[in-house]
């Protein structure tokens, strides 16, 4: 009895044991299978995308030439990572991303960087003029002149009609001086009973010298400021003087301001109507600036390349104001002492609408797996380069 208890006893032990043997080796065999299947599908997710340079957003999963250029479209690369802005975070640029460049490849493309800054601001204004013998302006004065003293008569009439009329000529004279270039003091000047209108035309010692300014660069022009003039009829002789008066009226044919300038010529070298070149520098004291080089345009937007930590260019959209020879006015975007590219940002500009047009298609492709395109496909692109 003893040993039908120790047989079945040895039976039900190497049951357990089998079993467990089995329950393990098929564990292993799945973990395997399990282990297999998500390698094999990260193999599948990693798939190569090659891009054309000039227009990111053109991309395939196999080498080939872009549709729109026919360039050869080149393999992204791993490793260096967009760092992402908030979604509506102020200062974005539709279109492009930030990412980090290392600083071997910074050196391989050239770029340069500096610093905005404080910096005293000016601008030349060059326009072309004449020196002035306006017949015109003498018989615009008389007829001012006219117009005030029938004024006059007419302020003790007892009809309201003329006198109205009266009011109104005085105004129109006064408007057609305005555009002939006289501020209001010299208006009030010629009024007067014992001006000399003769002396608007020729002054003695000076002459007075028109320059037509273009609208978009009248702004920072003030009376008092100083021009300089050469005549190219008197090679060699440049000729200084001050702004005396800007027209508030503006040509709409040419577009322009008439400025008039008094220029001292003792020697009486410049004739009537002398063809003048006119150069007028204006001061517009510190402003915050960058290059003319950092600025790119987009549109009627413009942004820079912010220099980050560690190798990040970060997009900015900035506003923009007064243009200097080599200098823009910031007037917000950027703040003092932050860095900004300086060279190279055609490719900082394309590889930054890479980094959008891969982060797009990352986005879509976690929403959806379709299949991979088998030739270039034009997705739309982010513009001309």
């Amino acid at each position: 009895m003893k040993a039908v208890h120790k047989i079945f006893l040895i039976v039900i032990v190497g049951a357990m044991v089998g079993g467990g043997i089995f329950y393990f080796s098929q564990n292993k065999s799945q973990d395997k299978k399990e282990t297999s299947s998500s390698t094999h599908a990260k193999h599948e997710h990693k798939k190569e995308l090659y891009f054309c340079p000039m227009h990111p957003n053109i991309t395939s999963d196999r080498p080939g030439n872009c549709p729109i250029c026919g360039m050869n479209l080149q393999k992204a690369e791993e490793g260096e990572k967009p760092v992402e802005k908030k979604e509506g975070e102020e200062g974005a640029v539709p279109g492009r991303s930030s990412f980090i460049l290392s600083e071997e490849r910074q050196q391989l493309i050239g770029v340069t960087t500096t610093q905005a800054e404080l910096r005293e601001l000016s601008r030349e204004v060059r326009a072309s003029g004449k020196v002035a013998f306006d017949p015109d302006l003498f018989t615009a004065i008389e007829e001012y002149r006219q117009a005030i003293q029938s004024q006059a008569q007419m302020s003790k009439s007892m009809f309201k009609d003329l006198r109205e009329e009266a009011q109104q000529l005085v105004k129109s004279s006064e408007t057609k001086l305005k555009l002939m270039g006289l501020n209001d003091e010299q208006i009030h000047a010629v009024a007067k009973k014992d001006a000399d209108a003769m002396n608007l035309l020729l002054p003695k010692g000076m002459v007075w010298i028109y320059a037509e300014v273009f609208e978009y660069e009248v702004s920072g022009l003030k009376q008092g400021q100083g021009i300089e003039a050469h005549a190219p009829s008197i090679p060699g002789k440049i000729f200084l003087g001050t702004v005396s008066s800007i027209s508030p009226i503006l040509n709409t044919p040419t577009r322009t301001f008439r400025v008039r300038a008094e220029v001292p010529d003792p020697e009486n070298v410049l004739r009537p109507d002398t063809f003048v070149n006119v150069k007028i520098k204006i001061e517009f004291g510190k402003r915050l600036t960058v290059p003319l080089d950092s600025v790119l345009h987009s549109g009627d937007q413009n942004f820079v390349f912010v220099v980050k930590e560690k190798g990040i260019f970060e997009p900015r959209m900035v506003q923009i104001g007064v243009k200097s020879q080599e200098y823009f006015e910031i007037l917000s975007g950027i703040s003092e002492g932050e860095t900004v590219v300086t060279a190279a940002n055609f490719l900082i500009d394309s590889e930054s609408r890479l980094r959008n047009a891969l982060k797009n298609i990352q986005k879509s492709g976690s929403s959806s797996s379709p299949e991979a395109p088998s030739s270039p496909q034009h997705q739309g692109h982010g513009g001309n380069p």
